[in-house]
């Protein structure tokens, strides 16, 4: 944002604008690109959120569901039931807030049934990947709820998103504001409140490669639509095939990717996002702080 704002959720507010805040990811899911298995069990999943508020983050984003490229969320042949996905989340929200009631806990998911039940259990945010175009009465369960939503910009469904065909820059740029514009148009309409809401971009979410420096770069554009930005560039494959002139021709493995995620993150920043999504917390908390005091210098 170009100055100080409040995010306003379940039952309490987020300062925004004046630090970036750091959003840290706990995949409670056995495929994610990421790091998928670290975390499945309950038990690993609360000790790793922890450890994320310990070394700084402000929020954890849960998700019992990958949206990896190729994967089949969203759609009528998903993988994980709505069943599965709370049963692998709620005993982690519960657990997790019974240790410390004061975190800030964003639930990853399109399904109205999961984010109600996350809700009741102590979540403030719901993330939905797809900005409510896989399921449109989620919106209703955040204004009845009063919860912070993030929406974020998706061009088609994870099985899709490799097919796409290329856009330019400018083409690129209308689309995502479109689509951001839409999702809050719709999350309005349902009677979220204007403050409840945070946008994404959604790096890699059917942008092709390359097309996410372009996004990057003109990114602060998005800021006309008159909410904060969110950016999720942690640990993407678009950065690894950037890396790979140095691993031998082929994309930097997950592993390989931090420095660049860095990078990327402090791009982020100085255009404008006023959260981070991160795996890494302690150097990204790092980062954002540099990035920050340039921004303040501006």
């Amino acid at each position: 944002m170009t100055g100080p704002s409040t995010w306003q959720l379940r039952t309490r507010s987020l300062e925004l604008g004046s630090r970036t805040l750091i959003m840290a990811v706990v995949n409670i899911t056995p495929d994610s690109f990421s790091d998928g298995g670290r975390f499945l069990a309950t038990e690993a999943a609360v000790a790793r959120s922890i450890q994320c508020l310990e070394e700084g983050a402000d929020i954890l984003d849960l998700g019992a569901e990958s949206t990896r490229p190729g994967s089949h969320a969203g759609g009528p042949d998903a993988l994980v039931s709505a069943d599965e996905e709370q049963a692998r989340l709620l005993p982690v929200l519960e657990s997790l807030l019974k240790a410390r009631p004061n975190a800030v806990v964003s639930i990853d998911t399109y399904r109205s049934e999961t984010a109600r039940a996350a809700l009741s259990a102590g979540a403030e945010i719901v993330n939905d990947a797809s900005g409510l175009a896989w399921n449109p009465e989620l919106a209703g369960v955040c204004a009845e709820s009063g919860a912070g939503l993030v929406l974020s910009h998706t061009r088609g469904r994870p099985d899709e998103w490799l097919s796409q065909a290329p856009l330019n820059a400018d083409a690129l740029l209308a689309l995502v504001r479109d689509g951001l514009s839409h999702s809050l148009s719709a999350a309005l309409q349902a009677g979220v409140a204007a403050d409840s809401i945070v946008l994404d971009p959604g790096y890699g979410f059917g942008k092709r490669l390359d097309e996410n420096y372009a996004l990057l770069t003109r990114q602060s554009e998005l800021l006309s639509l008159g909410r904060p930005l969110l950016a999720g560039l942690s640990r993407k494959s678009f950065l690894g095939h950037t890396l790979a002139p140095l691993h031998a021709g082929q994309p930097a493995p997950v592993t390989e990717r931090e420095n660049a995620s860095l990078a990327a993150l402090t791009a982020a920043i100085l255009n404008g996002a006023s959260i981070v999504r991160v795996h890494s917390v302690r150097a990204s908390v790092e980062a954002a702080r540099i990035a920050d005091a340039i921004r303040a210098a501006r």
